[in-house]
């Protein structure tokens, strides 16, 4: 879905608070049971991908003028990455059943 949305990967950015404004210009939809995703209604661009369970927000990396000094943090779904989208830096990876089996440890559902 992530590679479906962004035409890569999803190059997402966390923090611990953030304020958004704007919002008649928001648009959402629920992509699967556990995840909704929002974008411009003005210009399409995509905004963030939110986990319901938890409320939590990951926002796209290219909304902040900054980002490209931000290191990658963690690449998951590895094993499903094409070919011209691998990342070299030395950070840590999981693939698809690893981060599907940690969110199962941490009491999530996906059926």
């Amino acid at each position: 879905m992530c590679r479906r949305w962004s035409g890569a990967f999803y190059p997402a950015v966390t923090g611990e608070s953030f304020a958004i404004t704007g919002e008649e210009a928001i648009g959402t939809y629920q992509s699967s049971d556990w995840a909704e995703r929002a974008f411009c209604a003005i210009c399409g661009s995509g905004l963030w991908y939110r986990f319901l369970p938890t409320g939590n927000r990951s926002f796209l990396a290219g909304l902040f003028s900054d980002a490209d000094n931000y290191p990658v943090e963690k690449e998951i779904f590895c094993d499903e990455a094409p070919v011209w989208c691998r990342l070299a830096s030395d950070h840590p990876r999981q693939t698809g059943a690893e981060v599907i089996a940690e969110a199962r440890a941490a009491g999530f559902t996906f059926d």
